[in-house]
């Protein structure tokens, strides 16, 4: 085999290499990849079913219930304009109350629950995601010109 060939086998193993390594860094990145969506968003059937993402919201006020077991809970997150439920086993941040911001990560079921795998509550009451925010402010001017649209009188 001459050296020109030699160099040309080389230069190929070298490309199928990267690209290999290319590809395996991108299915990793794919996999670990999760997406933040809020009430609103799920209720309009935006997030994907049997996949992980992040939900946030306040926890409605009275929605807290606890199974027998003592570490199954269930609640409800709202955006101030819809409510999804959410299933949880395990044990609570200390600082998760009714009516606080929460942030919960897991998979929302055919049945129409989100069965939470972690649930993160916020430690400061003024702050909260820029998405999250947002999110919240654009629920509660939908709520609000829903509301306007249904008293004002032909």
């Amino acid at each position: 085999m001459k050296a020109r060939h030699r160099r040309f086998l080389w230069i190929g193993a070298g490309v199928a290499l990267l690209c290999v390594a290319a590809a395996l860094v991108l299915n990793a990145f794919q996999s670990n990849l999760v997406f933040f969506f809020t009430p609103s968003q799920i209720a309009a059937k935006e997030a994907p079913l049997n996949r992980a993402f992040r939900i946030g919201g306040m926890v409605v006020e009275k929605s807290l219930k606890r199974a027998p077991d003592g570490l199954t809970v269930r609640f409800e997150i709202t955006d101030t304009a819809k409510t999804v439920p959410v299933v949880y086993t395990g044990i609570l941040p200390d600082l998760f109350k009714e009516g606080k911001g929460v942030v919960a990560q897991g998979k929302l079921e055919g049945d129409g629950q989100f069965h939470a795998t972690e649930v993160l509550a916020k430690h400061d009451e003024n702050y909260m995601p820029p998405a999250a925010a947002d999110a919240v402010n654009k629920a509660q001017g939908a709520a609000v010109a829903e509301k306007a649209a249904r008293t004002v009188k032909p």
